[in-house]
């Protein structure tokens, strides 16, 4: 279905002629990031064999899409005479999709997840698809301009990096404790990888204030004249673009500092408890090829209906390393 009402060029506002060079570039910038994200993201699956990496790996792909998406549909309506409603829409959707998918990330994240645990709970994931759904349809009735849903996005964003901020705070705290039982212990073995988890939540904890700002910011400007559209689209963009390689890279499949994916403490009720850590010799050779994923390599593996108390820890390394 296309529309020309406005085909004629000298028809469409001039403040919309720097956007289609404009939604190219940025479209060519992420799409080379997510390119140099997923092969970045293969070249290292061995080491940390989860999926968060795959899921931040993907989301750039939805961004690249969207902005290919608006390059399309803004250059057809402006040198073409042709504006397509289908394309638009397109548009409206990947952009939707783009800030659902950071944000659930965004949430793995803040749990931990195989970073300081190795998988989500049940109560944990229902709750993260309630908020998750939850945002997504208020997105959906704020960009379609329906009355009120401002008031209900910025409650939205309220709980989102209220819940955020918390589970990080959780997390904080738990290794905190990690790293003064390993120093009371003198476990220095453990050390360099639980301090490096705590940097990187204490990382990822200043970027989301980052986030928390532009976000309610772009949500509250009142400036929304034509002639600075393009301004606050560049703005906006080299925002979201800066934040998310930011947090991608602090998170980005690597080889960490040895024993990283091993969680060696939990706090219960003021206990410390330390779960016991086998270790399995096996060269090169054989571990290249090692794939089973009932086994995460330095991750605490639960059995069936068993407890994080009957956890054990699989530590595979080279002979003679």
């Amino acid at each position: 279905m296309e529309t020309s009402g406005a085909a004629d060029r000298d028809g469409v506002d001039t403040s919309y002629k720097p956007l289609p060079p404009l939604y190219f570039a940025f479209a060519i910038i992420w799409i080379l990031s997510a390119v140099s994200w997923t092969l970045n993201t293969h070249k290292y699956r061995h080491f940390q064999p989860n999926k968060l990496q795959w899921m931040l790996a993907s989301v750039p792909w939805i961004k690249s899409l969207q902005l290919s998406l608006s390059f399309l549909f803004w250059y057809s309506c402006y040198y073409s005479n042709v504006c397509s409603i289908w394309m638009s829409f397109g548009v409206y959707i990947m952009g939707i999709l783009f800030q659902t998918s950071a944000f659930g990330s965004f949430f793995l994240i803040s749990h931990g997840y195989c970073i300081t645990c190795h998988r989500i709970t049940l109560t944990e994931r229902r709750s993260m698809a309630t908020m998750g759904c939850a945002f997504y349809f208020t997105l959906v009735g704020y960009k379609a301009s329906i009355p009120y849903f401002s008031v209900l996005l910025l409650l939205n964003y309220l709980v989102v990096f209220y819940v955020i901020f918390d589970h990080v705070s959780r997390n904080l705290i738990v290794l905190r404790d990690q790293l003064s039982f390993i120093e009371d212990e003198d476990v220095q073995a453990m050390h360099d990888a639980v301090y490096t988890k705590y940097i990187m939540f204490k990382k990822f904890q200043g970027a989301m204030h980052i986030v928390a700002v532009s976000e309610l910011a772009i949500l509250i400007s009142l400036d929304n004249s034509l002639e600075t559209f393009w301004m606050r689209l560049v703005v906006r963009e080299w925002a979201q673009f800066f934040i998310f390689m930011y947090i991608g890279w602090i998170f980005r499949c690597q080889d960490f500092a040895p024993r990283f994916s091993v969680m060696p403490t939990w706090s219960s009720k003021g206990e410390t408890i330390v779960p016991p850590i086998y270790s399995i010799e096996m060269d090169a050779a054989t571990f290249k090829g090692f794939t089973s994923h009932e086994w995460h390599i330095g991750v605490p593996t639960l059995l069936n209906k068993g407890s994080v108390k009957d956890s054990v820890v699989v530590v595979i390394r080279q002979p003679h390393s």
